[in-house]
């Protein structure tokens, strides 16, 4: 069974070219996909198709160019062979040649004897570097605007499409001579057309967006990333900026290098390395895992950073720990920056979050996500369960803490009681807001006691 012709769609027995847009260049081309009509009759309309295609992929390339300029790698968009670049121009001129037949001065028009020896000579390698810019500069100069080639002028890489260019034009103007006799049924008889074998299917584009969406889903049904990406988000937009494209396909080692290269321009070392290369290291590790992308190129980028140096204990000195606890017990509402009393959380976190953190040694965050329904009493003792289900847990698992008596002496457990059900210290009323909610709250908390020297 024959397979599908590429690029040539069948609509109501009718034909046409057709090429997908990808979805960075929809908005400067305004299509999402570039059809050429072929016409009704099959094989008229493969004779027409290589000419129509490799129009369609100049028109995307100018699009390409208007939005990006060069590509970053030079590499061409849609890579073709020598003998696959001389097949499309024979088709091409075929289909022109048979166009022109259609206007009447046509029949004025006869084949240079001259044009056919200079061919000839360029075949048999007879021709330098300029003689075949002459004969064919200007079909090379086109297909490499369509972003199938991107040989520098005057290479190896580059005389061989002149020189299959020039078997092409040859092979073209003998068709031409048997149509003038009425012979319409030549067939290429030069090894390199007849021969040639068509571009293989190129891979269909991973959307580097969706990809990422993917696998933040993955993440969150495993029983990660509760905060849905939030800080991760960025990064994957700063990458497809960079990029200025949206294929995962697409993206290389070398592409990732630059990226984090202008990332050191203006962010730290650590930043870039636990943020950014990080995030990115997993999407494309978790893409290659579930088949998504042949090969991780993230793998081996990474950012070295400097280790960090301490010219002092980590944590509170006994002093500093002891401003603190005086600033929590003494802590006195204040008017915000609109005129307005603090909200009762706030002076609430201000009050006991700092207090309950250092008798027990949780994180800020794990504090000011409590509920309401988190303190409970087990005979003599009230203990606080810290878990995930209130917000973000570091260990991933809940823990459950008793609270010291100190902690109830200073009227933490009349505070609770008096309190509505759900979080003591935010405001939130959406579980799925609760983890950002808190994380607010403890940033203010911090702040606060910064601010009064602690």
């Amino acid at each position: 069974m024959a397979g599908r012709v590429r690029h040539l769609l069948n609509r109501n027995g009718r034909y046409y070219a057709r090429l997908v847009v990808t979805k960075d260049l929809r908005k400067t081309i305004g299509k999402t996909e570039l059809r050429t009509p072929l016409g009704g009759d099959y094989r008229q309309a493969l004779k027409l198709l290589p000419g129509a295609v490799a129009d369609l992929q100049h028109r995307i390339a100018i699009a390409e160019r208007s939005i990006a300029g060069e590509r970053r790698d030079n590499a061409p968009r849609y890579p073709l062979t020598a003998a696959q670049i001389a097949h499309s121009h024979y088709i091409q001129q075929l289909a022109f040649d048979e166009k022109l037949r259609k206007d009447h001065r046509y029949a004025s028009v006869g084949i240079d004897d001259l044009l056919v020896e200079r061919l000839r000579r360029a075949v048999a390698g007879r021709a330098d570097d300029a003689e075949l810019s002459t004969l064919v500069g200007a079909q090379i100069k086109r297909f490499r605007s369509a972003g199938n080639l991107d040989a520098t002028p005057g290479s190896d890489e580059w005389r061989a499409i002149a020189l299959a260019l020039c078997h092409a034009e040859l092979e073209a103007l003998a068709r031409a001579a048997e149509r003038d006799e009425g012979d319409f049924t030549g067939q290429p008889s030069d090894p390199l057309i007849a021969n040639a074998q068509p571009p293989e299917e190129p891979p269909i584009p991973v959307n580097l967006s969706a990809l990422w969406e993917d696998y933040k889903a993955s993440r969150i049904q495993a029983g990660f990333m509760k905060d849905q990406g939030r800080r991760q988000n960025p990064v994957i937009k700063d990458l497809c900026r960079f990029l200025r494209h949206d294929d995962a396909r697409r993206v290389t080692k070398k592409d990732l290098l630059n990226w984090r290269d202008q990332l050191m321009k203006d962010k730290s070392a650590k930043t870039v390395s636990d943020i950014y290369l990080s995030t990115v290291r997993s999407l494309f590790t978790w893409a290659e895992e579930n088949d998504r992308l042949p090969n991780n190129v993230a793998s081996t980028v990474k950012q070295a950073k400097p280790r960090r140096q301490y010219g002092r204990e980590r944590g509170y000195s006994y002093d500093e720990a002891l401003n603190v606890l005086k600033a929590a017990r003494a802590y006195q509402p204040k008017l915000n920056k609109t005129g307005r009393n603090e909200m009762p959380h706030q002076v609430a976190a201000k009050r006991w979050c700092p207090i309950i953190c250092a008798f027990t040694g949780a994180r800020i965050t794990e504090i000011t996500q409590l509920r309401k329904e988190d303190v409970r009493q087990e005979d003599d003792w009230w203990i606080i369960r810290i878990t995930p289900d209130a917000g973000s847990v570091k260990a991933g698992n809940y823990r459950d803490v008793p609270l010291h008596p100190q902690v109830i002496e200073l009227g933490f457990m009349e505070f609770v009681k008096g309190a509505a059900p759900g979080p003591l210290f935010h405001a939130a009323k959406d579980p799925q807001r609760f983890s950002t909610a808190a994380s607010s709250v403890s940033d203010k908390v911090a702040k606060w006691l910064r601010r009064s020297n602690c």
